[in-house]
């Protein structure tokens, strides 16, 4: 117990270890720390543990009877005055043993225990306590932790589930900002999904795509970190008690924000695309709700990652902007892949926002023989457009289906094995 009696009244302090005092009559032992005790509270307890500043023992032993026995080690000590009838055994302890008394006498008083008969008694009865009674053997558990992995996998989920549910402010807010962002982009490109005859519209539907992107994901990943550094303190303190692995943590974080992604997503991607007027087909919307759904939870597990790999949030913000900006710059809107000089193309293919409005578009209108007028040429199909001017090739979209489960392994590992190996823990 860690100083029970601070902030309580005489009687109510009286209370409080009056209690302590029946426990430990009933056969258990209490290590308490304790603040300006009363000679009453002092003298419920059976033995004291001393320190002075350093953190240098000066007494370990019993108090006795009206604390006789730390009175008679202290008074032993030359020049140490007597102490006064009815004084404060706690309080002339302290004032005796100060750094200032030490000085005046120049003594010092760890020195003194340490050459003590009860220093002497002290390390034999630790030696005798650590020395294990014949035929006995040393504790042993055959596993780390006291739960299988998917047994700790699921109470983390249960605790994930309970702290994220029980944090309004972090989900009403994603939810709200997910139906007003829909709302706005739907209106801003209604019905764009449908013209798809000249150049300028698919430009249009390529910066609807890139639009609804990156403005919700980029603010999924803002969102998420200050909500992992605060569970990540507590981690730390669950993880130093053995409670559980990092992995089945790690694991029970992203399975969470999965869920309430995949319901945000649902919602986002059902507004985009009715309002926006793509082609009414169960496989395309399920397409576009596929991109869209990896896309937030790339951009979620990106914010997850940079927390676990950083000592705070505040740095995880800065490198976040970093390379939301390179991914902003080559995600193939502001400069189409095939106009990105050769040298830099490759970073095309490192940013999964390019990966994401390759996926979103092509699976729309990646296949449509439509003619459009393009400036200054004849007429074209549509795939023949988007694959001579955007780089979008209608039979890459499996491999691009597959790339953005990557990013999304890629990022949930840095992030499980970020939690377990790094530790930012200054205690």
């Amino acid at each position: 117990m860690d100083e029970p009696t601070s902030g309580l009244d005489a009687r109510a302090a009286a209370i409080v270890m009056r209690t302590v005092r029946n426990t430990v009559d009933t056969g258990r032992t209490v290590v308490c720390t304790i603040h300006q005790p009363s000679i009453d509270i002092f003298e419920a307890f059976d033995e004291l543990f001393l320190m002075k500043r350093g953190g240098q023992v000066i007494y370990a032993g019993p108090l006795g009877c009206h604390s006789h026995k730390l009175v008679e080690y202290f008074e032993a000590v030359p020049g140490v005055p007597k102490i006064q009838e009815g004084y404060n055994p706690a309080t002339w302890m302290l004032e005796i043993s100060s750094t200032a008394v030490e000085a005046q006498l120049d003594v010092d008083f760890a020195e003194i225990y340490a050459n003590s008969e009860l220093y002497r008694k002290n390390e034999e009865l630790i030696k005798d306590l650590s020395t294990p009674v014949p035929g006995t053997k040393d504790l042993h558990f055959p596993t780390t932790y006291s739960q299988d992995f998917f047994t700790q996998c699921k109470a983390c989920f249960w605790k994930q589930y309970h702290s994220y549910w029980r944090n309004p402010q972090y989900n009403g807010i994603r939810f709200f900002m997910t139906f007003f962002v829909g709302i706005i982009f739907g209106v801003i490109f209604w019905d764009k999904g449908n013209k798809i005859h000249k150049q300028q519209d698919l430009m249009n539907l390529l910066g609807a795509m890139y639009s609804a992107v990156l403005f919700l994901g980029a603010t999924n990943t803002s969102a998420v970190q200050s909500v992992v550094a605060i569970e990540r303190t507590v981690f730390y303190r669950e993880r130093a008690a053995g409670m559980y692995s990092p992995l089945p943590y790690a694991f029970a974080q992203v399975a969470i924000e999965a869920i309430y992604v995949s319901i945000q997503t649902l919602v986002y991607s059902i507004l985009l695309y009715t309002m926006i007027g793509f082609q009414m087909e169960v496989g395309r919307f399920f397409m576009f709700y596929y991109f869209i759904l990896m896309c937030f939870m790339y951009f979620t597990l990106y914010g997850m990652m940079l927390v676990a790999l950083t000592p705070n949030h505040q740095f995880a913000a800065i490198i976040m902007s970093f390379f939301l900006s390179f991914w902003n710059l080559f995600s193939g809107f502001l400069i189409p892949r095939t106009e990105i000089p050769i040298w830099w193309r490759w970073y095309y293919w490192a940013s999964p926002v390019a990966w994401t409005i390759y996926g979103l578009v092509t699976s729309q209108v990646g296949d449509k023989s439509d003619m459009v007028e393009t400036t200054g040429e004849i007429p074209i199909a549509v795939k023949d457009f988007l694959e001579k001017s955007l780089g979008f090739d209608y039979s890459f979209l499996p491999a691009v289906v597959a790339a953005h489960i990557g990013w999304v392994l890629l990022f949930l590992f840095v992030f499980a094995y970020g939690i377990k190996f790094l530790n930012f823990q200054r205690r």
